[in-house]
C-alpha cells in the first residue's frame, strides 16, 4: 500500500503522461495495475465493481469488431474481431466459438471493471479493462477503429452508455 505522499507523487507523474502502458508503469513504480488506473486523472477513468463482469461482457458482444489485448511479461497479444457471447459453466465464463477469440475466463476473480478514455500516442484511446482481485489486468477490450483509423462512433456511444450505467 502506498502512503499518501507516494500516491500523490504517482498521480502527478501519471497526470504528466496519462498515455503510459498501464502494465509497464505498474512494473516501473512497483505497484499494481489497479493503482496505476486509479492514478489516472478522474475524468479519464471510472470503475464498476467486479460483479459487473458478465453484464459488461454481454454488452461488449454487441459492439462488433473490437481489439482485445492481453499483456504479459512475455508478449502483448492483440486479437481483432467481435467479442463472442459467453455462458456460465463449470466455474468459468466460457466464450463461444472455435475461431478467433474464445476460451474460459475466471469471472469470479474480476475485482473491478475500469472504463478508460485517454490519449495514447497522440490519439484518443478508449478501452474497458478487467482488473483481477490482485490488481492485475486480466485483459483489455478497445473500442474499434474504422478504415481511417478513427474511433468507431457507435462503439464510443456504447462505451459511454455502459460506463454511465455501471459506474453510477
Amino acid at each position: 500500500m502506498l502512503d499518501t505522499a507516494k500516491l500523490t507523487e504517482l498521480k502527478h507523474k501519471i497526470a504528466e503522461n496519462p498515455g503510459v502502458v498501464i502494465e509497464f508503469a505498474a512494473k516501473e513504480h512497483g505497484v499494481s495495475c489497479q493503482t496505476i488506473l486509479e492514478a489516472l486523472p478522474d475524468e479519464m477513468r471510472k470503475f464498476a465493481p467486479g460483479d459487473k463482469f458478465i453484464e459488461t461482457m454481454e454488452d461488449l458482444s454487441t459492439w462488433g469488431d473490437v481489439t482485445t489485448i492481453i499483456n504479459t511479461d512475455d508478449g502483448i497479444f492483440e486479437i481483432g474481431g467481435a467479442m463472442p457471447k459467453g455462458t456460465l459453466g463449470h466455474g468459468y465464463f466460457n466464450l463461444g466459438g472455435s475461431a478467433g477469440l474464445h476460451g474460459h475466463l475466471k469471472h469470479d476473480r474480476c475485482g473491478s471493471v475500469a472504463f478508460v478514455e485517454r490519449t495514447f500516442n497522440g490519439k484518443t484511446s478508449i478501452f474497458v479493462a478487467f482488473v483481477n482481485v490482485d490488481g492485475g489486468i486480466m485483459y483489455k477490450v478497445f473500442v474499434g477503429r474504422d478504415e481511417k483509423r478513427e474511433l468507431k462512433q457507435d462503439q464510443v456511444e456504447k462505451f459511454r452508455a455502459l460506463r454511465e450505467k455501471l459506474c453510477a
